[in-house]
């Protein structure tokens, strides 16, 4: 190649390493891919439950999250959902769109998106390096210098950085590119896990794991409700688990770092009102007066799960017939059914998370090409920013839309 050609390094051969270095080798440049696993793309194979949930029909902003997650609508109205969805078409992946405009490819396999992307790198001469782990970036009068342990180093004229965030550090993602660029003076929102299980203070948790519901899951701080989510929830040994319970656990982190008391109310029966439901629970208890409260729920709400949920409605003795229930008693069972409330004392650890909140302050980055304000030449994609979505496809096409970005403009950019 001739030596006006750019040379860009990308560290990090994650989804948003991997469509920068595509979009960079498309518009010409000569394109490096540093990762340190064995392999590129291992997180890819475990998003979506290994079918990888590429994007969603409805990237609306409010989806975002991050101290400023309007830093993100460029890129995403510039690569956005439909882009994606033709992006992967063209590389072989016939796509599906399944509820809540979640979608997935057609062959339900997360390795089927990693393979077409490994094949299109290889086949336009992204030349990728494995177990290369970055331990230093600078900057000199050529450009960047990358130095990798063992002591090897890269020379670069720009240098993308998509290493991720802390989320599944097994997957290779243990917040190193933080590191790389605060040497260049850019400043660290701090991370917390996000779209991960709740744990909960409450006495009888292993009474009740493993029982699922479809039910409502919201997330309470002094009275007000911060976030609310609706689906299948699973209580666990050390709390609550299900895709409600990842959409709210942000909030409920949030909230939690800033001191407050977090409470989870969930509702159990979603699908009634409070009217509906004392009609209904009266006809239940008028129809076999002569049952135990205890066995009068059986049918209506889980059999393993009665027991706690009658203590928790101040019923003292569940063999009590239902003809002897008080009118207290009974409002109890009714307010509980809409709204049990658990204390949140925290998440489920880095490991457990499916993604990152915080991450590098996008104070300093050019929403309009991903470039670093503070170091010309330096670029960010994906995670390793501090920009999150909710659960639904919407972080892989934060990681479609940031990468594809960083990687036009670092290869657009003479040096």
């Amino acid at each position: 190649m001739s030596s006006s050609v750019t040379k860009v390094v990308v560290v990090g051969g994650g989804a948003s390493g991997m469509i920068a270095a595509i979009a960079a080798r498309r518009e010409g440049a000569e394109v490096t891919v540093l990762e340190k696993n064995q392999r590129v793309g291992k997180k890819l194979l475990v998003t979506g439950n290994g079918r990888c949930n590429l994007t969603n029909t409805d990237i609306d902003i409010s989806h975002f999250h991050g101290l400023n997650p309007k830093f993100a609508f460029y890129a995403l109205n510039r690569f956005d959902n439909y882009r994606a969805i033709e992006f992967f078409e063209k590389l072989g992946i016939s796509h599906k769109v399944e509820e809540q405009g979640k979608v997935f490819p057609f062959s339900n396999q997360a390795s089927s998106v990693l393979d077409v992307l490994r094949h299109e790198m290889e086949s336009i001469g992204v030349k990728v390096i494995v177990e290369a782990e970055t331990k230093g970036i600078k900057r000199n009068n050529r450009g960047f210098q990358i130095t990798l342990k063992g002591g090897e180093a890269i020379s670069a004229d720009k240098v993308i950085i998509a290493t991720g965030g802390k989320a599944a550090p097994n997957l290779g993602t243990t917040g190193s590119g933080y590191l790389l660029a605060q040497t260049f003076g850019h400043s660290l929102v701090e991370p917390f896990p996000a779209l991960v299980q709740l744990k909960l203070n409450y006495p009888y948790l292993k009474q009740i794991k493993g029982i699922k519901f479809d039910g409502d899951a919201e997330i309470i701080v002094g009275n007000k409700t911060m976030a609310r989510a609706r689906g299948e929830i699973l209580f666990t040994e050390y709390g609550i688990s299900g895709p409600p319970i990842f959409q709210v656990s942000r909030s409920a982190s949030e909230w939690i770092k800033k001191g407050k008391q977090v409470w989870l109310k969930v509702v159990i029966i979603n699908h009634l009102s409070r009217e509906e439901i004392i009609s209904y629970t009266n006809k239940r208890f008028k129809d076999n007066p002569g049952k135990t409260v205890s066995f009068s729920f059986v049918g209506f709400i889980n059999k393993q799960l009665i027991p706690v949920f009658l203590k928790q409605a101040g019923i003292a003795d569940l063999n009590k017939r239902v003809s002897e229930l008080s009118s207290a008693e009974k409002d109890g069972i009714i307010s509980l059914l809409q709204d049990w409330r658990f204390e949140v004392e925290g998440t489920n650890t880095w490991s457990a998370a499916q993604t990152t909140a915080g991450g590098i302050d996008v104070k300093d980055i050019d929403p309009r090409t991903m470039q670093s304000k503070l170091v010309e030449g330096l670029y960010f994609g994906g995670e390793v920013m501090d920009i999150d979505g909710d659960c639904g496809g919407y972080n892989l096409q934060w990681a479609w839309s940031s990468g594809y970005l960083a990687g036009i403009s670092a290869a657009k950019s003479a040096n």
